[in-house]
C-alpha cells in the first residue's frame, strides 16, 4: 500500500491527477487504436465500451490512491462500466493487454512525480490484473457448468432417440466441430474420471467428442473433427475401432462396446442403440476384446431379444446368401451342423472336399464373414436360424390363392 509522508504533497498530487485524468484517458484510447489490432477492428459500440473500461480504471485508481484501505474491491468494479456481452467478446489476454497499455500511458504521464506514485500505479495494476482473472474465471466456471448440463442433455437425447429441432443448435452451442461419420462408444465410468484428459486424447486423435456420464456408465459420441489445428500430431483418418482403442484408457474396468458407424451426427441414435444393446450382453462373450464392436455381439443381442440385431443378421447374412445361391446356404448349413468338418460336409452333400472349401470361400466373399472361425461360425449359424424361422413365418402368413376352374 503506497504511503505519502507529506499529506499536503499527496493532496496536490491527487488534484493534479484529477485534472489530467481526461488527458490520460484520451491518450490511452489513441494508444489502444495504434498498438492493438483487435481493438481497431472492433465495431464502434464495443470500442466505446472498452474505452469506458479504461476510463473507469483511471478514475478508480485516483480514488484508490486517495484511500487504499477504504476501497478494497474497487478494482473489480471497473468492469461494471462495460456491458455484459463485452466479457464474451474480449478475451482475458486482450483484457491484460488493455491493462498494460493503460498502465504504460499513466506511467509515462506521471513520470517525475515521485516514487510513491509510481509504486502505487504498479501495485494497483497488479490488483486490476488479479481482478480481471477472477472475473473471467468466474465466467468460465459458470459457462462450464452450463456446458456440462447441455452436453448431458444432448447425449441423453441421442441415447433415447428423442431428437428434436433444437438438437442441432444445442450441439453447435457446445462447439462441436465433428463432420461426417460418427460412432458411439459405451463403457464404464472410472472411479477417478479425468474428463479433461479424455478430451485431450480425443483432440490429439483429430476427433471431437460429446461425453455423457450416466452413473456407472460412460458414453462417448465420437466424430471426426474438422477444426483447424485440432491436433499437434495428426494421426490421419483412423478407423473408429482404432480411435476406440486409443480412448480405452479413459474408461473404467469392464466391457467397452463400439456402436456401428453412421453417416452423420443426426444418425447417432442408431449407433447408440447398437452400442447400448451390445454393452448389455457383452458379458455373455467370455473372451470379448476391449473394445468390441456391437456388430460382433449380434448373436448375444439376438438371443436377448434385440430386434435390430435379428434384422441385421438376416439382412447381412441370410438374404444375401439366399439371393446369391441356394448351394451356398445348403453348404453352410451342413458345414456348421457337422462341426465345421470339410470331410463330413462333403460326404453329406456328395461332393469333393475342395468343392466345400470353394463354396465356403464364396460365402466369405459374399457376406464378409469366414465360417471356418469359431466366433464367425456362431454368428453365421444364428443368422441361418433367424432367417429360416423368418422365412417359414412369412410363408405361413402368405394368403393361399384360389385356383380358378
Amino acid at each position: 500500500m503506497p504511503a505519502s509522508t507529506d499529506p499536503k504533497a499527496k493532496a496536490e498530487t491527487l488534484a493534479w491527477l484529477r485534472r489530467i485524468s481526461g488527458e490520460i484517458a484520451t491518450t490511452t484510447i489513441k494508444r489502444l487504436d495504434d498498438t492493438l489490432p483487435w481493438y481497431a477492428e472492433m465495431p464502434p459500440a464495443r470500442r466505446s465500451s472498452v474505452g469506458l473500461v479504461a476510463q473507469a480504471g483511471i478514475a478508480a485508481f485516483i480514488q484508490w490512491y486517495d484511500d487504499p484501505g477504504g476501497t478494497p474491491w474497487i478494482a473489480a468494479d471497473i468492469f461494471a462500466a462495460a456491458p455484459r456481452e463485452l466479457l464474451r467478446s474480449v478475451s482475458l489476454q486482450q483484457t491484460l493487454q488493455l491493462i498494460r497499455v493503460t498502465v504504460e500511458v499513466t506511467e509515462e504521464r506521471v513520470r517525475g512525480r515521485g516514487d510513491d506514485l509510481r509504486e502505487a500505479i504498479l501495485l494497483y495494476s497488479r490488483e486490476v490484473a488479479f481482478a480481471s482473472a477472477d472475473v473471467y474465471a468466474r465466467a468460465a466456471e459458470a459457462r462450464g457448468l452450463w456446458d456440462a448440463r447441455l452436453e448431458a442433455l444432448v447425449v441423453d437425447s441421442i441415447l433415447t432417440g428423442e431428437s428434436d429441432e433444437e438438437l442441432p443448435s444445442r450441439i453447435a452451442a457446445l462447439g462441436w466441430h465433428g463432420h461426417g461419420e460418427v460412432a458411439v462408444l459405451v463403457g464404464t465410468t472410472p472411479s477417478q474420471f479425468d474428463i479433461d484428459q479424455l478430451r485431450r486424447t480425443a483432440r490429439k486423435l483429430g476427433v471431437d467428442v460429446l461425453i455423457g456420464v450416466q452413473g456407472s456408465r460412460l458414453v462417448l459420441v465420437v466424430g471426426r473433427s474438422d477444426a483447424p489445428n485440432s491436433s499437434e500430431d495428426p494421426e490421419g483418418e483412423l478407423a473408429f475401432v482404432e480411435i476406440a482403442k486409443r480412448l480405452e484408457p479413459g474408461f473404467g474396468a469392464g466391457h467397452l462396446v463400439l456402436g456401428p458407424t453412421v453417416p452423420a451426427l443426426v444418425d447417432a441414435g442408431q449407433s447408440a442403440r447398437g452400442a447400448l444393446a451390445g454393452f448389455a450382453v457383452a458379458r455373455a462373450w467370455r473372451h470379448a476384446p476391449r473394445p468390441v464392436e456391437a456388430d460382433d455381439l449380434l448373436p448375444e443381442r439376438a438371443l436377448a431379444g434385440d430386434p435390430l440385431a435379428k434384422q441385421t443378421l438376416v439382412e447381412r447374412i441370410y438374404r444375401p446368401l439366399q439371393s446369391h445361391s441356394a448351394d451356398l446356404v445348403t453348404t453352410l448349413w451342413s458345414y456348421l451342423d457337422n462341426g465345421r468338418s470339410l470331410e463330413a460336409t462333403a460326404r453329406e452333400l456328395f461332393v469333393h472336399p475342395n468343392t466345400v472349401r470353394y463354396r465356403l470361400k464364396r460365402v466369405s466373399d459374399v457376406i464378409g464373414w469366414d465360417a471356418t472361425g469359431p466366433r464367425e461360425a456362431l454368428i453365421l449359424q444364428t443368422a441361418l436360424i433367424l432367417g429360416s424361422v423368418g422365412s417359414e413365418a412369412h410363408r405361413r402368413r402368405m394368403p393361399t390363392r384360389r385356383q380358378s376352374h
